[in-house]
């Protein structure tokens, strides 16, 4: 095994084997995953490329680099925050702010036009200046009507019915990426990894996200209702590579 496979395979097992702590959530000791979405007011990205791209973040920052460091404060705030509720707070940028969140410690990723950096996750209450200072209401782009996924890949479909801003999405995608790397081998994992994590997400109607719901390997995500939908709706589904040719459990 390489180095860089130790590292993931650290990391992988610390993702699954979180243990959640005791003690009650506060507002003094609530922790978050922040997420950046590059949005430039002139040339916004397609909703589906800056969603795959927030997804992947979230996954790489899991997964990737210092996650798998034991000894560095990356696996330490990891640590931190898989102990409580896996909050991510989604946020919008450009020009400027973009380049001035970089000085924050993430991982940024592009998929086609689009970016997104994923950033070690803190507390709620001592967001950096450079990522607090930048908006997370408001943040909504129009479907791109992107055509099928292929099923060759990794899937995150999202219920359309529910009407989510992109904002609200890009954070239950990132909960779907990261809850599907964690029922997944080290072997599928550490594969998906040396490819960068590639999916895709796609708006599918309630009868459809049912289905994939019901498809083996599926993991669903179950939002806490703090914005957006209700509590307990059922977000987002992550379907392993293959999903198409593979049969709904009934």
């Amino acid at each position: 095994m390489s180095a860089s496979e130790a590292s993931i395979a650290r990391a992988h097992t610390h993702l699954v084997e979180r243990q959640p702590r005791r003690e009650e959530e506060t507002p003094a000791t609530a922790r978050a995953m922040q997420i950046v979405l590059h949005i430039e007011k002139s040339q916004p990205p397609a909703r589906s490329e800056i969603l795959a791209a927030a997804a992947r973040a979230c996954v790489a920052a899991c997964l990737v680099g210092d996650a798998g460091d034991e000894e560095s404060l990356f696996y330490r705030r990891l640590d931190q925050w898989y102990g409580l509720k896996i909050r991510k707070v989604a946020r919008r940028a450009h020009g400027a702010g973009w380049r001035r969140c970089h000085s924050v410690e993430g991982i940024t990723v592009a998929q086609g036009q689009a970016q997104a950096r994923a950033f070690i996750p803190g507390l709620v209450s001592e967001v950096d200046k450079d990522v607090a200072r930048l908006q997370i209401k408001g943040t909504d782009l129009e479907d791109d009507a992107p055509g099928p996924a292929s099923s060759d890949g990794v899937l995150i479909a999202i219920d359309q019915s529910l009407k989510m801003s992109t904002g609200k999405a890009a954070a239950q995608v990132g909960h779907g990426s990261m809850l599907l790397a964690a029922s997944m081998s080290l072997a599928e994992v550490t594969r998906w990894a040396r490819e960068g994590f590639p999916l895709s997400v796609r708006d599918v109607e309630h009868e459809d996200f049912v289905d994939l719901c019901a498809r083996p390997g599926a993991v669903v995500v179950q939002d806490a209702g703090y914005t957006e939908v209700s509590p307990g709706a059922y977000t987002v589904v992550a379907v392993p590579a293959g999903w198409a040719s593979a049969e709904a459990n009934t």
